[in-house]
């Protein structure tokens, strides 16, 4: 999947009143499908198709600030987790905390203690902080649980599991459990005793506290009868195409600035949730106080103190970013090839470069390889060349592997160590360089003949730059 730290234009906005209140700045709730942060006055959003972290002032909802970094694969939602530090889900469940007060790197990461987790925070001013997990509603597997396992984990500030919360829904077919128990979930930082859950696939919005006991539940009315979603038989002729029937309730959660401080909850209007909606609901009783049908697949939601919305398009939110300088490529490699002569990062210096990590047993990397070798043939060694670094420990499969693809551009030998000191999500990883050592833009995964057709039309833009 192809990543870009690209910019855009102009911003469209639509207001919706709940109260007629003027306003003196707005908070953004949402940005897509994901919940913000609001840390002093700028709130953090994840922009998960630049795999970046983005910040917006609250006065007018412009960009300040952007973080990329290889730990920022696809970032799902944030949370304050103190007044200088920035908890982080990654899609695929792992948490990352950044600095965000200083340099903007990471201070610390762990792993899901879910298949995949999405991860709130009471938002505290201290590292005593309050930090619940629940199954992550953007990266659901088939995972069969008993029912002897939690609803929601809370964790310490180290990311380990201290606690078990709620009970989960055990569904007639175990393998859709993670299905049916993910879902969006909210601390109240004004109340250590609130726990505002609301499952991906059921009409149900709920508040816990600390035990686990509920303390109401609230209901939209949506279908005649709740069911659980069940396997569809295969499309003729494609037995291995899984299909669920299931509908798509609720996405994300939030709580509105003080002193508004009510429960916003974006969920979808259409089985398929192509259609968005907000519910606002007062969380001392559970009752829905108004709903918006915001009718798009993908939204920006805002909302000033008093609790006036503005609905706004996230794409032009996000094409308002300004050009960051880009940052150096590092730390400088200087690896072996495969003859054990030495290359170094400054050789490519003058060049358009790829620098691409994978390994011999990474499936995708061996899709990627014939792409990386067309475009090595196609482009002019004078303007760009590849730097491909291999991540086997076993020299005998690296090996294997480039005798049956024979790439064209020389292999350098990473020996195992590249991911731990390049800090990537999975393989293949690529980041492409300018012709002065500088990061254009990070690739995550590979993404077909499409994304290298817009990789191709990148790099030729490099060459032209002076």
């Amino acid at each position: 999947m192809r990543r870009s730290l690209g910019v855009g234009a102009a911003l469209a906005v639509v207001s919706l009143a709940c109260r007629g209140t003027t306003s003196d700045g707005f908070t953004l709730l949402f940005l897509g499908r994901s919940p913000t942060a609001r840390i002093g006055n700028v709130t953090w959003a994840p922009d998960p198709d630049r795999s970046r972290l983005v910040a917006f002032d609250d006065r007018n909802l412009r960009i300040v600030r952007t973080i990329a970094d290889p730990r920022l694969a696809t970032p799902m939602a944030v949370a304050r987790l103190t007044p200088d530090r920035l908890l982080v889900t990654e899609r695929t469940g792992e948490a990352v905390v950044f600095d965000i007060e200083g340099s903007g790197t990471p201070v610390r990461e762990w792993m899901s203690p879910f298949p995949a987790s999405l991860y709130a925070t009471q938002g505290s001013r201290n590292d005593d902080d309050h930090i619940v997990a629940s199954r992550s509603p953007y990266f659901v597997q088939f995972v069969a649980e008993s029912g002897s396992e939690p609803l929601l984990w809370r964790l310490d500030t180290l990311g380990r599991p201290t606690h078990g919360i709620g009970t989960i829904h055990v569904p007639a077919v175990p393998y859709l459990a993670q299905l049916v128990n993910a879902g969006a979930v909210a601390l109240d930082p004004k109340d250590d005793n609130a726990i505002y859950f609301a499952p991906l696939v059921r009409d149900e919005i709920l508040k816990f506290d600390a035990t686990g006991a509920t303390l109401w539940r609230a209901q939209r009315g949506l279908f005649p009868q709740e069911t659980d979603p069940k396997f569809m038989p295969s499309p003729p002729g494609r037995p291995r195409d899984i299909r669920v029937a299931h509908a798509i309730v609720n996405i994300a959660l939030a709580l509105g600035p003080p002193p508004d401080g009510r429960l916003y909850v974006l969920g979808a209007q259409d089985s398929g949730a192509t259609r968005l909606r907000l519910d606002v609901l007062d969380p001392a009783t559970g009752r829905i106080v108004t709903t918006r049908m915001l009718g798009t697949a993908q939204a920006a939601v805002a909302v000033d103190r008093h609790g006036t919305l503005r609905i706004l398009d996230p794409d032009s939110l996000l094409a308002q970013a300004p050009a960051d300088g880009r940052e150096a490529f590092g730390p400088p490699f200087a690896l072996p090839t495969l003859t054990a002569d030495t290359v170094r990062l400054a050789d490519y210096r003058g060049k358009v470069t790829l620098v691409n990590f994978w390994a011999s047993w990474c499936d995708p990397c061996r899709e990627e390889f014939p792409h990386m070798a067309a475009l090595y043939r196609d482009v002019a060694r004078s303007d760009f060349d590849i730097a491909a670094i291999s991540d086997d420990v076993d020299d005998g499969k690296m090996r294997a592997f480039v005798r049956e693809f024979r790439p064209p551009f020389p292999i350098l030998v990473g020996g195992g160590r590249m991911k731990g000191t390049y800090h990537y999500r999975g393989l293949p990883y690529s980041v492409l360089l300018d012709r002065h050592g500088l990061i254009v833009e990070r690739i995550f995964g590979f993404g077909g003949a499409a994304e290298f057709r817009r990789l191709r039309e990148t790099i030729a833009k490099e060459i032209r730059a002076p």
